[in-house]
Formats: structure tokens, C-alpha cells, sequence
């Protein structure tokens, strides 16, 4: 509501180009078996969904194991790897 038509033509046109604001990127945490990703886009209701960026994090097979309102705990193998690097993408 009270948004003009430029605006909001704005708005659906990065949309349609996926530019949709709803990704990220986190590091795993080394030698630990989780890490705690803070995003205040994250709710309880949300999907999470990681692509690895390195062979490192390709290696690993994390979950989403705890959803709270701004964070979630991602549960992951403990490795002294400091390159855990994945891209997210919040749904809902």
C-alpha cells in the first residue's frame, strides 16, 4: 500500500529475474559439529537450501538440524578445513 506503479513494476521485474533477496553465504565452522547461521529473513517455517562453493564443502553433508526465528544450526562433520564455504537460499 502506497507503493507507486514504478515501484512496484520495479520490485517484479527483479523478481522475474530472480533477484529475490532471500540468499546468503555461510562458513562452516572447523573442528566443531555445528554452526549457527543468523539471517533475519530465517523463520521457523523456513527451507534452507546449501550449495558448496569448495571441494571441501562438497565433501561434507550437513542438515538443517534447529530452526528458530532469525537462525538456524546447520549439524556438519568436524574437519580442520577452514574452506566449509556454501551459498544458501531461504524459501518461505
Amino acid at each position: 500500500m502506497g507503493s507507486n506503479p514504478r515501484e512496484v513494476a520495479e520490485v517484479v521485474n527483479n523478481a522475474v529475474n530472480g533477484k529475490t533477496n532471500n540468499t546468503g553465504t555461510v562458513t562452516l565452522a572447523a573442528s566443531t559439529t555445528t554452526t549457527t547461521l543468523n539471517d533475519e529473513r530465517l523463520g521457523f517455517d523456513s527451507v534452507i537450501l546449501l550449495s558448496p562453493l569448495t571441494a571441501n564443502a562438497a565433501a561434507q553433508n550437513p542438515y538443517i538440524s534447529t530452526k528458530a526465528k532469525g537462525s538456524v544450526v546447520i549439524t556438519h562433520t568436524s574437519v580442520a578445513s577452514a574452506d566449509l564455504n556454501f551459498d544458501y537460499i531461504i524459501v518461505g
